[in-house]
């Protein structure tokens, strides 16, 4: 079934329900879709290991310039999800078996911690708030059942850390559907509703859908014939997306980016990856592609081969050879990419690189990034052991300016 193909309204398949004095009201999906599986028209980018800058055989390698902002440190269990703005989602584990998990912001302002989701608005024992994402604005989250692993994804408007208007249920799926990747952007929630890989859906096509606070419809607006390689990104006001592109051909992925200024109608630019590689992540900066493949390929030139890349295909790229972790984000022409072991603060102005250091003891845990794409504030938070036990005690958040 293609949904958006359909003259249809969800609005008959929901209840609303009300949990804790929280109602959740679906939102109907408009007919049609803005830019469908034809939609395509760059050619596949090959490049050649040598039209690339190799930034760590080629750049100088200096002391990192970045110095801590900010810091606070958080109770153990709660990790932080990447944000635009002031308020960063957190999913907080819960203080009882339910909710095991629940949904909360953390304010880069002040380093105040609040609950903003106490419970799942399903009131189902077995559910939990599976993922969030929230701007300044818009507070989104994802609902997982952990037995029949059924979903749904709900927004609200939110202001001062507290949901302020009436929650919607934006989706439901069954377990034949994959937890949605989503973005929120301002008054935005972007998201991706694509078939599990181990589901009866699987020869089903994928689609991205928008919606603002306040309206009471979404609207499709990229289908994929197939899944989408990576998550949704919202930069500034570029949202980059992976369909499958060329379906007649072979297997292609376009990274493109779109304007969210006009919902995703204009497509400012398109990466189309050599046949049969797959991005891992991929977001925007500037004017500038950032992208990441975790694999290298027997094909594909230089775009097949692990590592990230800095650029586009008509102004050439600049390449990180190390293996890539989390999404990365810059401002100008200054890059923070994570690899597995660290993060590497790339300068492309002054062709120089440098780490980022590790907050004290957290050697096996790692740091991830609250941040993607383009942002002047870089946030990251890890756990950190206790000094004395070893043991897990807290999570440290840093903030960077760049």
């Amino acid at each position: 079934m293609r949904f958006p193909k359909l003259k249809m309204t969800r609005r008959s398949l929901f209840k609303a329900t009300a949990v804790g004095g929280v109602t959740a009201a679906a939102v109907g999906v408009l007919a049609g879709c803005t830019h469908d599986a034809n939609d395509t028209e760059a050619d596949p980018t090959v490049v050649d290991e040598s039209e690339a800058d190799d930034i760590l055989s080629e750049f100088e390698g200096v002391d990192t310039t970045l110095a801590v902002e900010g810091s606070w440190t958080l109770p153990l269990g709660n990790v932080l999800h990447p944000a635009e703005g002031t308020w960063i989602p957190v999913t907080t584990a819960g203080s009882s078996a339910t909710p095991m998990v629940t949904g909360s912001a953390l304010s880069l302002a002040s380093g105040e911690l609040v609950e903003v989701v106490p419970e799942p608005v399903s009131g189902a024992a077995t559910s939990v708030i599976y993922d969030a994402r929230c701007s300044d604005s818009v507070y989104a989250w994802i609902e997982l059942d952990l037995v029949t692993r059924a979903w749904s994804l709900h927004a609200s408007s939110f202001s001062a850390g507290a949901l302020t208007g009436e929650t919607k249920t934006l989706w439901e799926g069954t377990s034949d559907y994959d937890p949605a990747p989503f973005a929120v952007s301002g008054s935005t929630v972007v998201w991706q509703v694509q078939p599990s890989t181990l589901g009866s859906k699987t020869q089903e096509h994928s689609f991205c859908y928008i919606w603002h606070a306040g309206d009471s419809d979404a609207q499709a607006v990229v289908e994929s014939p197939g899944r989408f390689a990576t998550w949704p990104t919202v930069s500034g006001e570029v949202v980059t997306l992976a369909p499958r592109v060329r379906a007649s051909e072979g297997t292609y992925y376009g990274v493109t980016a779109y304007s969210l200024s006009d919902d995703l109608n204009t497509r400012i630019d398109q990466l189309v990856m050599p046949q049969g590689v797959r991005p891992f992540r991929a977001t925007r900066v500037g004017d500038r592609f950032l992208v990441s493949v975790e694999a290298s390929y027997s094909t594909g030139g230089l775009l097949g081969q692990m590592g990230t890349y800095i650029g586009t295909s008509s102004a050439g790229f600049y390449r990180l050879n190390r293996e890539p972790s989390e999404c990365g984000c810059g401002n100008g022409d200054l890059f923070i990419v994570k690899s597995n072991a660290t993060y590497l603060v790339l300068d492309l102005a002054n062709r120089q690189y440098s780490a980022l250091p590790s907050a004290d003891r957290i050697v096996d845990y790692g740091e991830y990034p609250a941040r993607v794409g383009e942002c002047d504030l870089f946030v990251t938070f890890s756990t950190v052991k206790d000094a004395d036990t070893g043991y897990p005690a807290s999570v440290a958040v840093r903030t960077f300016r760049l």
